[in-house]
């Protein structure tokens, strides 16, 4: 089974703790702080795989969790960082943050890595701590907590032209008449199933991808049958042939079919529907009646699209199509699907600052990434530590939002689980 979407979570490795330690040795007098700093934690890339075809993998485990840097200890030992996790995907992937919707990465080149997400910082030991006026702090540093995240993948095939049209109008049967694509082809709807792809060698020399999408039908872009899934893989491509049956077998109204689709595009992305695309009017091995192809003709002249006639079972026409074909993608420049600068990355250093203060009667509850990362400096037992506690709290602002919130003495902050007494 073709597995194109996976959602998955993903964690960043914890930093390791500094340590508070102090230096003892024989005949040596006040050794002073030597506690080392925590180990980094793991960050978590995601890299193009050559190997890698399929999503399926995802299908199975759905956590993936980088190493934690490990802690510091005495004689200013530093811990060991965390080992990067490194996560291979299929070529075409892109990353798309759950909640938010933006793109978090595009690997749609060989070789590609991304950082998605940093490794918690590590915790500095007391040594660091240590002033002409504090010369043995009796706190350290925690370290930082790596980020979690849940992710989506979805993999979009990268394709120069792919075919459109509805089940068992004869894209996989044209598909395995101009590449060595093996598609299975049967008399019946939906025979194609997983998108196929076949490489064109043109008269001249160069060669395109040709991808058989699936059939579009209507409702696609609201889900219906496998559309959503379906349509993903056409946004890649820069031509569309627009594959109609136009033998009148079936009772089709090729006109009528022409519409629902691009209608199916337009719903899902107006840019889609605007992409390049010819009319390739089939089975005329087998068309009963002229007058089908006539008002196809004279649709696609009033709608400024170039048609071809064509037999892929016969191959009549193929060869003279995908000529244009050819000529076409020389003309049409390669865009970029994802731009740059909607690409994010999480960084730990974005919401270390943050913070919020909530009231309720005379109690304020102060929360949020800079009172963790503060509260994990702390020894509340220790004199030293809670002078460093005071002055933090007015550089990082949140003394004067109390002030301005209104706090007066007596009343009662909390941070976290500690709860202090507010004094002016």
């Amino acid at each position: 089974m073709f597995t194109d979407y996976a959602k998955i979570t993903i964690k960043s490795g914890d930093g390791g703790n500094g340590a508070a330690t102090f230096r003892r040795e024989k005949y040596v007098a006040a050794g002073g702080p030597d506690g080392g700093d925590g180990g980094k934690g793991g960050s978590i890339y995601f890299f193009v795989d050559k190997d890698i075809n399929t999503l399926l993998d995802f299908r199975y485990k759905k956590k993936f969790k980088a190493e934690n840097g490990q802690n510091g200890s005495g004689g200013n030992c530093y811990g060991k960082s965390g080992q990067d996790l490194y996560i291979g995907v299929p070529l075409g992937t892109i990353i798309k943050d759950v909640i938010t919707g933006e793109i978090v990465a595009d690997l749609s080149q060989e070789n590609k890595k991304e950082l998605i997400l940093e490794g918690g910082r590590g915790g500095k030991g007391n040594a660091h701590f240590a002033t002409s006026t504090r010369q043995a702090p009796r706190f350290s540093q925690d370290g930082e907590k790596g980020i979690e995240k849940e992710i989506i993948l979805e993999l979009k095939l990268l394709a120069d032209v792919g075919l459109l049209g509805f089940p068992n109008v004869g894209k996989s049967t044209l598909l395995s008449m101009v590449t060595s694509a093996k598609p299975k082809i049967a008399d019946y709807h939906f025979t194609t199933i997983i998108p196929n792809l076949g490489v064109v060698q043109s008269i001249y020399g160069d060669s395109f991808v040709i991808a058989d999408i699936p059939g579009i039908i209507e409702g696609a872009s609201n889900g219906v049958g496998l559309g959503i899934q379906f349509l993903r893989h056409i946004e890649r491509t820069r031509l569309l042939l627009h594959v109609i049956d136009v033998s009148g077998t079936e009772g089709r109204n090729p006109i009528q079919d022409f519409h629902t689709i691009n209608g199916e595009l337009r719903k899902y992305s107006e840019k889609l529907s605007k992409r390049k695309q010819i009319i390739v009017a089939n089975k005329l091995d087998i068309m009963q009646d002229n007058e089908i192809y006539n008002k196809l003709e004279e649709m696609a002249k009033k709608e400024n699209i170039e048609i071809y006639k064509i037999s892929a079972v016969t191959k009549q026409g193929l060869q003279e199509l995908m000529d244009r074909v050819s000529i076409i993608l020389k003309e049409l420049p390669k865009e970029e699907i994802i731009e740059e600068e909607k690409k994010v990355v999480y960084k730990l250093k974005e919401d270390e600052q943050k913070f919020t203060i909530t009231k309720k009667k005379k109690e304020f509850i102060v929360e949020g990434p800079a009172v963790e990362k503060l509260m994990g400096r702390i020894n509340i037992g220790d004199n030293e530590s809670m002078h460093y506690f005071q002055k933090s709290i007015r550089d990082l602002g949140i003394e004067k939002q109390l002030k301005e919130k209104g706090i007066k003495q007596g009343d009662t902050v909390k941070f976290l689980e500690w709860e202090f007494e507010w004094y002016d």
